[in-house]
């Protein structure tokens, strides 16, 4: 699929697309759809141990896979996916939401957040998968 166009962030990105053969995200056209990005360190490849900092990282890593591959970030996302381990708990939902205030001040996206029993990583708790619309010429 040569009219794709991958990518894949410096650290954690390139680390993962060589070891797992997958990419953070692909542009197709006008959208950019990211793989689940979870809180870990992009450099170190850790996931913090407290849920609030793992779920404010994996916001950021979702922001910087989005700008990565040419868009503007949060701004752009139309579409939200969460997986988390922690579906019941009121202080990761609490969290969920301050994050996706904070990101997206001016719109609301569609949401979907699904439980599930555990995720890739060691110790990760929640996965964010989004789609964005990158008009031309409004990227980075």
């Amino acid at each position: 699929m040569s009219h794709l166009q991958y990518h894949s962030y410096p650290g954690f990105g390139e680390y993962i697309r060589n070891i797992l053969n997958y990419s953070q995200a692909v542009r197709i056209g006008d959208r950019i759809h990211i793989s689940g990005q979870g809180g870990w360190d992009p450099e170190t490849h850790k996931v913090p141990a407290d849920l609030g900092a793992e779920i404010d990282q994996a916001f950021a890593n979702v922001q910087l896979a989005l700008t990565d591959a040419g868009g503007k970030g949060w701004s752009q996302v139309y579409e939200v996916r969460v997986f988390t381990t922690e579906v019941k708990n009121e202080v990761a939902v609490g969290k969920l939401v301050e994050n996706l205030k904070k990101w997206m001040p001016d719109h609301k996206p569609i949401l979907t957040c699904v439980g599930v029993s555990e995720l890739a990583l060691e110790g990760m708790r929640v996965e964010i998968e989004v789609v964005a619309h990158d008009v031309k010429g409004e990227g980075a």
